[in-house]
């Protein structure tokens, strides 16, 4: 998994490629962690997501939850239909704002 951090003014944008899986999970929520304070909305970009576990899916619903009582947007963009099948067959897709 290769993470790129962009910063648009205070708009952070994570891309994120390859897998996350229980081993890079962690690594992920390291990142998203290591910024929270430095960003006012985060985007996470999945054009190069090629797969996602429920570790990974975890994460995502964690960070929901931090930025949430902030009211700090939290934006999962370009995911595959793969990706997006996991999405809805988890529920996460009716918890998360996914464009």
């Amino acid at each position: 998994m290769n993470i790129l951090k962009v910063y648009n003014e205070k708009e952070l944008t994570l891309s994120v490629e390859g897998r996350i899986n229980s081993v890079t999970s962690k690594e992920l929520d390291k990142e998203i962690n290591d910024e929270i304070g430095n960003f006012d909305s985060l985007i996470m970009d999945f054009a190069n997501l090629e797969y996602i576990s429920s570790a990974g899916l975890k994460v995502l619903i964690a960070t929901h939850r931090k930025l949430k009582p902030d009211n700090i947007p939290f934006i999962i963009k370009n995911a595959n239909d793969v990706i997006m099948e996991v999405f809805r067959l988890s529920g996460v897709d009716r918890v998360l704002k996914i464009e």
